[in-house]
């Protein structure tokens, strides 16, 4: 028993500082399981429109509140991020990025595409009113 007692221990998840690469892993699954519950938002909108006048208007006053708007701006940026993500795999089927430079070279790109679309698209929507 006294043998274990010198073997390092693994260190806890707030002490281990995961790596990009991994961060940017459980992102896409994240937001994978993200894009699943838009997708039902999307269905309650359609059975809302299907509804009627007035279950859409009950349903749009909810989208349309502030609360609604951060449910859409992060389904946005789950898409988009989501996307990216697809394409960064697109790139790793044809063998292309796999050292360390380039795997967090395209993981900023990644994150920094995904915000750039999202920001874009929320500007031309805010604006297009």
């Amino acid at each position: 028993m006294s043998a274990h007692k010198n073997q390092p221990i693994s260190p806890h998840l707030q002490v281990y500082k995961l790596p990009l690469t991994a961060i940017m892993s459980i992102s896409h699954r994240i937001t994978g399981v993200g894009l699943s519950v838009g997708a039902l938002l999307l269905v309650l909108t359609l059975i809302a429109v299907a509804s009627g006048e007035e279950a859409y208007t009950a349903f749009h006053s909810h989208l349309s509140a502030w609360y609604g708007q951060i449910i859409l701006f992060l389904f946005t940026f789950a898409l988009y991020f989501h996307f990216c993500h697809g394409v960064r795999h697109l790139f790793w089927d044809a063998g292309a990025g796999f050292n360390k430079e380039d795997m967090d070279k395209f993981s900023k790109l990644t994150l920094v595409s995904a915000v750039v679309l999202t920001l874009l698209t929320w500007f031309v929507v805010l604006v297009s009113g």
